[in-house]
Order: C-alpha cells, then structure tokens, then sequence
C-alpha cells in the first residue's frame, strides 16, 4: 500500500511540475532578458514568447476577457514563495522584517505600488492593492457620503461588478440611480458622451462608467467626461477591469477621481489582485470601508484603503513577477500587440456577410476585444463549434453574442482558424 502511494505521489509531482521545469527559478532571470530581446521577425519573436505559457499546444485560448493564462515565470514565483515560507516558517521572524512575506492585509507593499504606479501614472501612496473590481467599485460606493436624493449615473452596459454596490446603496438609502443608454455599435465618442450627460442634473453627485465596456470592449470617451464632471464638481468613477495590460492608462491624463480595476485578465497576474486609485485631490472624500489598524491613515491613503486583513502573500509574489514580465516584453510591444491582433481578427470579420459585429469598428474605440454575431446560430452554439472543430476557446455572451479576445500568446493564423470555422457554419 505505501509503494502504491508513494508512485501516486511521485506521478502527480511529476505531472504538475514538469511544464515548469524550463522556467524554474535558477532560470527565470534569463528567461525575462530573453522577452526584452530583438529578434529576427515578430513571428520569432512571438513564438518565443507563447513557450512561456504553458497552454496545450493543441489548444487557442480566446476568452482572456474573463480571465487571462499565467505565465509560467509567475507560477513558479508563486510556488517558489509557497515553497519557501511553509518550510522555512520557523526562522522567519514576524516583527523584524520579514513579516509582509507570511501574511498581506496589514502591510503597505510600497515597491509594488510603485511598480504598479508607474504603468498607471499614478503615486504609490494614491494606489491600494485590492481583490479585483468589485472590491474597488464598492470601497468607493461605500466609501463616498451620499445621502437620500443624490443621483448616480451608470450605462446600460455594466459589468455587475460596475453596478451592483451603487443599486444596493440607491436602495438602501434612497439615492436615484439612472443608466444611460450606449449606443450599439459604438462608433462616435460624442454619442457616448451626450448620452451620459443628457442625464446629469444640479442633484448628480456620481458618475461611475467602464473605462472600456465589458460586453463590447468599446473604449469609452472618459477623459471628455471626466473633465466635464469635474467642471459640475461630479465625482467620477471609471471601471478599468479590462483595461489595465490591455490599453495604455494613464490616470493623470484622464483626470478621473477613482479607478480600480482586475488584474488577472490583461495584465495576466493572478487571480486575487486589483488596484483602485483614488485622485489625491478626492482622497479625503473616501471612508475606510474595510478598517483595520491603519484606517485612519492620512500620510498614505492607498495604505489606509488596503486594510483587508490576513491573505495570500503568494498572490503579491505573483503579482509581482507579472509586471516584470510586462515590463520585459515592454508596455509599447505588448498592448500593440494586443491592438494588431484585435484589428486583424475585426478585418477578417468585415469580409464575412453574415456576421454582425457588435462591437466598435472606429480604430480609437478598440482594442484586443471584439463581440459578434453569426446569423442562425446562437452564441453558446458558435462557442460549441469552435470547440468541437478546432479546439478553439471564446466565450459567448448571453443567447447570441460571441466574445473573442486576443492576447500576446495568440497569433494570426489562430484567428483564421476560427473565421475558417465561421464561413463553413455560414
């Protein structure tokens, strides 16, 4: 009986680890200098950089709209901080340094802050390490002091983690909650921005839109409409979910007062990391939600809003190590990437008369996420067929829709795989 489990134990050891191997800690240095090397061609380049994932060959990933693959340099930073801190638990001295490493929720974090800082555009001390979106939309729902009468404006193309905290707190304590109506396909900025401001009156106090629409991966005019707020002293609030990795933010320029937004879709960390920005000039509107010792911390107000208590300190190691793969690749290459890829699969889409495509077409409105329809057949059967003639994976949305994102890990001929499959169905 023990030989038999030690041979179970030796097969799922060797099972799990062995896709790692190559990027094992002793090489994970060499491995990130190698993704911030030229190479002979893009297509070289990368190829290279698709053998840091480690997806099955047979397989093309298409929904990191939902959630995006880890790169295997993360996992094995993850696993290595596991590895280390369970077997090295007893010298690891709580209160004399090394603290952080055993447990989050209690500790500031600064050079991740400012690693995450610098690709948002942000000062550490305004940023706060979150769980994901949600979290972030309900400290600042939670957090902002609206009374009874107070009017907020959503969209109608709402992730639930966009509007679930600002209907609960309409409910609760009587505000008046409105959603503009988008237009669809959004083509022109303009629409988009007269369609929330047909809505604002003297008593609206919030603005809360996606930076980029969940659904359709439209990319919303937000700095027009922050700067406008601004002017009518609305507080404005911008859903960044799928935008961070995916699209260039610069939260400056944007001029927005609070951002937050999931980490593990674009910018691939793993799941259980989020940021949420709060502009300094708003800060001191924004009550601790979660409040532990540091709640009424007025030197660092990221500090004060990250108070959530014990967690995973193998996350933050991941977390991490993904914005040095990022950075290894370089923010240019990496979200133009996403971009040629997304406008390759748009044009391929356009030459086909009987898709429908949902989503925005106008250059500046776009990105690595495109929503279509193909006549006669539903989303969950599109999906299906994919999958079934291709080993290919998008999500479908609702009863008709299918969602396709594109990453740096998929390639141009994965794309004409699917619309091959599309022009038999049609």
């Amino acid at each position: 009986m023990r030989s038999r489990r030690n041979f179970i134990k030796k097969s799922l050891l060797g099972g799990f680890s062995a896709p790692l191997l190559q990027y094992g800690s002793h090489s994970a240095s060499s491995g990130l200098q190698t993704l911030s090397q030229k190479t002979s061609s893009d297509t070289d380049y990368w190829a290279a950089v698709r053998k840091h994932f480690i997806l099955k060959e047979d397989q093309v990933y298409f929904n990191n709209g939902t959630i995006g693959p880890t790169p295997a340099y993360v996992i094995n930073k993850m696993t290595d901080h596991l590895m280390h801190y369970n077997t090295h638990a007893a010298e690891t001295d709580y209160k004399e340094g090394s603290g952080p490493e055993l447990l989050t929720g209690y500790f500031a974090y600064q050079a991740l802050r400012e690693k995450i800082g610098e690709i948002i555009h942000a000062d550490y001390k305004n940023v706060a390490l979150i769980q994901n979106a949600t979290f972030g939309m309900n400290y600042v729902a939670n957090g902002l002091k609206l009374k009874a009468g107070d009017e907020i404006i959503n969209t109608n193309q709402e992730h639930g983690g966009g509007y679930g905290a600002w209907k609960s707190l309409a409910k609760r304590h009587g505000l008046i909650y409105k959603q503009a109506t988008m237009p669809l396909p959004a083509n022109d900025s303009k629409e988009i921005f007269d369609a929330v401001f047909k809505l604002v009156n003297r008593k609206t106090k919030v603005i809360a839109i996606p930076h980029m629409v969940s659904v359709y991966g439209t990319i919303m005019p937000v700095k027009e409409i922050c700067a406008e707020a601004r002017k009518l002293g609305i507080f404005t609030v911008l859903d960044g979910a799928q935008c961070v990795g995916q699209i260039k933010v610069d939260v400056q320029d944007i001029g927005c007062d609070a951002y937050y937004s999931s980490l593990h879709k674009w910018l691939l960390a793993p799941p259980g990391n989020g940021i949420l920005y709060i502009n300094p000039d708003r800060i001191a509107d924004v009550w601790t939600t979660i409040a532990s010792y540091n709640w009424e911390n007025q030197e660092d107000h990221g500090f004060r809003l990250m108070q959530n208590g014990t967690g995973n300190p193998a996350l933050m190691a991941g977390f991490d190590a993904s914005i040095d793969f990022f950075n290894a690749i370089g923010e240019d290459r990496w979200i133009g990437r996403i971009k040629t890829l997304g406008d390759y699969l748009r044009a391929q889409l356009q030459t086909l008369d009987k898709i429908t495509i949902h989503s925005s077409v106008n250059p500046t409105m776009c990105a690595g996420l495109t929503t279509y329809a193909l006549a006669g057949w539903t989303g969950p059967e599109l999906q299906k067929a994919m999958w079934t003639q291709e080993r290919l994976q998008p999500r479908s949305v609702g009863t008709e829709l299918l969602r396709h994102s594109v990453h740096i890990y998929n390639n141009e001929s994965e794309i004409d795989r699917a619309i091959d499959v599309m022009k038999g169905l049609s």
